[in-house]
């Protein structure tokens, strides 16, 4: 554990891993700032993937896709990286609470490396389908023993992660995280986060919710991930209006991850 201690101090001392982990944050933005736009075209009528895949398709048709998708592969890498040094020098007191950090850092680095993953099979020319991944996922849950079981909690734990980030959103708890500028500056980025943290919180507990609808009803279809989430949005009351404001909500979100590659402690 010393070693890969040390491992992870020189990984966090670098300035040259700092600055590439910073500009991951600039990627994870850019990606959010897509799926927004996504969601906005759908709401007023138009047609497409609202999430990874959609975003990854859009950089793919620019003429230098193959090299922007590859370059957003390596900043979410570094960006994972970062994340699993932080967990392994987590120094929180209470060893429950900093096991709990840890468990959160490394979540958040598998995510990571998800999407980081999905650039690269997309900038070979692949693709990935992460609609067909999420139905897979609660198909497989629900044939295990206790599943139905299983895949609520799978859902509940999203849907907390979405409630998670609204809350942080309100109660600004995203501010612990970066050195902010003071005056004006300062004002526009803690702006950019409230709103953004709403945005994506509504997205990622909707995602949530739709795996326990699929655990409830036993049926897989219904867990489809983030892009079918979205497009719930459309049937409830003022729909469309929802959806672009769930959509304008996320790419505020990218815009404030952008702003947070300058600030973020590191």
């Amino acid at each position: 554990m010393s070693t890969v201690k040390h491992a992870a101090r020189v990984a966090k001392g670098s300035t040259v891993f700092r600055r590439i982990a910073r500009a991951g944050f600039v990627v994870l933005g850019l990606i959010h700032v897509i799926i927004g736009a996504i969601a906005i075209s759908i709401a007023a009528g138009a047609s497409g993937d609202a999430d990874q895949d959609g975003a990854m398709e859009q950089l793919r048709s620019n003429p230098i896709g193959g090299v922007l998708l590859v370059l957003v592969a390596a900043g979410l890498l570094a960006l994972a990286v970062w994340q699993v040094a932080s967990a392994f020098l987590a120094t929180d007191p209470a060893e429950t609470k900093k096991w709990g950090q840890r468990v959160k850092l490394f979540g958040i680095a598998l995510a990571y490396l998800v999407v980081g993953g999905m650039a690269l099979i997309y900038a070979f020319g692949g693709q990935a389908d992460s609609e067909t991944a999420s139905k897979t996922l609660s198909s497989v849950v629900l044939a295990a023993p206790g599943g139905v079981a299983l895949l609520v909690v799978i859902g509940l734990s999203v849907a907390g992660v979405g409630v998670g980030f609204i809350v942080g959103g309100f109660t600004r708890g995203f501010e612990k995280l970066l050195d902010l500028p003071t005056g004006v500056a300062r004002g526009g980025i803690v702006t950019l986060g409230m709103i953004g943290y709403l945005g994506k919180g509504i997205a990622v507990g909707v995602t949530g919710v739709l795996f326990v609808v699929a655990a409830v009803t036993q049926d897989p279809e219904k867990g489809a991930g983030l892009d079918a989430a979205l497009h719930s949005l459309l049937s409830l009351p003022l729909g469309p209006y929802l959806l672009g404001a769930v959509g304008a909500g996320l790419a505020v979100y990218g815009v404030f991850c952008i702003a947070r590659a300058r600030f973020t402690r590191m």
